[in-house]
């Protein structure tokens, strides 16, 4: 099992996970892009959540691959969760896990926009162990490894600190999905020197925070394959991230919603701050990754 593997043969699982995501966005996303049919899209929950072919081809060919990388290891797909939501229980066994978002943004990719991705995280008891995110249609691969540190095409990534007097940019959950709990939460954030605006692909906003091109996301929603590969993502990267109540973010869901990722502790609780209201509860004694 996963606690019990070498140093050399942890090395050959993150590459080969790598690969695994590489060559399911190049056989069953990219051939789609700009190609689907009206027969390939259908709707979801809403005429804003979307599912094409592509993610669950894409997401069929994770689940084949990824459990054969690591014997024992189950898969919790975006996909797999929308037909059986019991699926979901895995996050608290004792299995390693999977975490997969086939494609991350499929309104974009529906409207043949490039701005989406592919997720993936390994998990174990609760914890984020490693993350790909993949932007396929640019090519670049952000991986991320608890305690590891985080690369975008090889290079290490660093959030980096906020400059002096530059607005503090926000990417908040897009208002097609947000309760009205949430939209007063996030309508909070406006204010002078902070500039929210509505997210895209969550993975590829993520990424942005790890670079230091974004300050912060906000989210009130906490599907795992949305956060997981993202948050591992900005806490190597030297970010910081905690639910409005100061907790940190539980994969297995439950959280205090909304929540922010942030490219430093600082800038995390200035968006916490500006998001609670008086009846948001927080605990100033509990802290973020």
């Amino acid at each position: 099992m996963i606690d019990n593997l070498s140093a050399e043969e942890w090395t050959k699982l993150l590459a080969a996970a790598e690969e695994a995501v590489r060559e399911a966005a190049a056989a069953e996303v990219m051939p789609r892009f700009r190609q689907l049919g009206e027969h390939e899209i259908d709707v979801k929950t809403g005429p804003h959540d979307l599912v094409t072919v592509a993610d669950r081809l894409a997401e069929e060919r994770l689940t084949a691959a990824l459990p054969a990388l690591l014997p024992g290891s189950v898969v919790v797909g975006e996909e797999a969760v929308s037909a059986d939501p019991g699926v979901l229980a895995a996050l608290e066994g004792t299995a390693p896990v999977w975490i997969v978002d086939p494609v991350d943004g499929t309104r974009q990719f529906v409207r043949g926009d490039p701005g989406f991705s592919t997720l993936v995280t390994l998990a174990h008891r609760g914890e984020s162990l490693a993350s790909w995110t993949y932007a396929p249609a640019s090519d670049r691969m952000a991986v991320a490894v608890r305690g590891g540190g985080a690369r975008l095409d090889g290079r290490p990534l660093r959030c980096g600190p906020a400059v002096p007097g530059e607005p503090l940019e926000i990417a908040t959950s897009h208002p097609d999905f947000t309760s009205l709990e949430e939209d007063r939460a996030f309508a909070r954030l406006v204010v002078d020197g902070v500039v929210p605006r509505p997210c895209g692909s969550a993975g590829l906003e993520y990424l942005h925070v790890a670079q230091g091109r974004l300050g912060a996301v906000a989210f009130g929603w906490e599907n795992p394959w949305d956060h997981a590969a993202g948050l591992l993502l900005v806490a190597e990267a030297g970010g910081f991230d905690a639910t409005v109540s100061g907790e940190p973010f539980r994969l297995a869901g439950g959280n205090a919603l909304p929540f922010t990722a942030a490219r430093d502790e600082r800038t995390a609780r200035r968006v916490l701050e500006l998001m609670r209201g008086s009846d948001l509860p927080f605990r100033e004694d509990q802290g973020g990754r």
